[in-house]
């Protein structure tokens, strides 16, 4: 085997010991957590809005931009759920790149998976002791998950790994909503079949342990769009594309049929500043059509202090270092407009 084994990591039990959360922090995770639950059961009828970087590069800014939103959750508090996302993995087509904040904390130094759990979880603990806010995370490797589980309000599992049994069985055994997003070949079957796994019941391995789940009944749809066979974005956020999802939900019976409509990626050919304008069709779609209003929970956007990404070495604070991001001003102009057409 053409490997080599730098160093044991701790197992997520020694991380969680050494960085633990107090009593009165567990209160604020398990309120905050029902109502983003309660938004997926349908008992809540607010919209969520996981937003923020691409990925979680610098913990100074992203705690900057979790700060800001604060602000506006309590102006549409009575409307709108806001979950920050702290992507701390980063998937790569090719392998190559920035992988996150698990892998270099800091983006300039060579990797360092220990600082990088360390890193991780620090920064989730602090979004949450500062804001009150639990965030989003990609479970982007399944045995690493435990290491931030208990301070996770929503968990995504990305178009690549959708379609892993691994993957699936993990967010059965979750206590948290996971959404789960179109394949990259935007299969509806396979996203269908992603959610019925993750929300029966399962025994199989995980992190060396024999375990069994449940399910998860808050497992459901993110719609972020697909590539074709010729490698182009093609969008799957329309009116149609939606009612069809309502369908294919209605014959599986499946527990809480969801959906979150993911408007960067595929759905605006990664161009982030038609993300308000896909917001507002949907929306719109919501208003005319019953089945659609029903089963659309939220959106999905990316968004950091400014406009557009950059290459890491360029330093601009709180500019994307991975996929172009919509800036800080039309954010907050773009939540005070969904808010008003709620």
């Amino acid at each position: 085997m053409n490997m080599n084994f730098k160093c044991k990591l701790p197992i997520p039990k020694e991380v969680k010991e050494q960085y633990p959360v107090s009593e009165e922090l567990q209160k604020i995770i398990s309120a905050r957590n029902k109502e983003i639950a309660d938004v997926i059961s349908g008992s809540s009828d607010k919209l969520l809005l996981i937003i923020g970087p691409c990925s979680a590069d610098r913990e100074d800014s992203v705690l900057d931009y979790i700060h800001r939103l604060r602000e506006v959750q309590e102006k549409v508090s009575d409307k709108i759920l806001i979950v920050p996302r702290i992507y701390t993995n980063k998937p790569r087509s090719t392998g190559k790149g920035y992988k996150g904040m698990l892998h270099q904390p800091d983006p300039d130094k060579a990797p360092d998976m220990f600082k990088g759990i360390v890193a991780i979880r620090e920064l989730h603990l602090r979004a949450i002791q500062e804001t009150g806010f639990t965030c989003a995370d990609e479970m982007l490797y399944p045995e690493n998950h435990r290491y931030i589980n208990d301070l996770l309000g929503y968990v995504a599992v990305g178009a690549r790994s959708v379609e892993n049994q691994q993957h699936r069985l993990t967010a059965s055994g979750l206590n948290v909503p996971v959404g789960l997003k179109n394949p990259v070949s935007g299969s509806m079957p396979v996203l269908m079949n992603s959610i019925e796994a993750a929300q029966s019941g399962h025994t199989f391995l995980y992190r060396g342990w024999e375990v069994s789940t449940s399910g998860n009944p808050l497992a459901h749809a993110i719609l972020r769009g697909y590539e074709n066979n010729h490698g182009q974005s093609m969008p799957n956020y329309h009116y149609e594309d939606i009612q069809l999802l309502f369908d294919m939900y209605e014959q599986k019976g499946f527990s809480n049929p969801a959906v979150i409509i993911d408007s960067n990626h595929c759905n605006s050919g990664k161009r982030p500043l038609e993300q308000p304008r896909i917001i507002k069709e949907v929306l719109s779609g919501c208003r005319y059509n019953e089945h659609i209003r029903r089963i659309v929970k939220g959106f999905m956007v990316e968004s950091y202090i400014e406009d557009g990404s950059q290459k890491v070495d360029e330093h601009i604070y709180g500019k994307s270092i991975t996929d172009p991001c919509i800036g800080w001003i039309k954010t907050e102009k773009m939540i005070y407009e969904i808010a008003d057409m709620l």
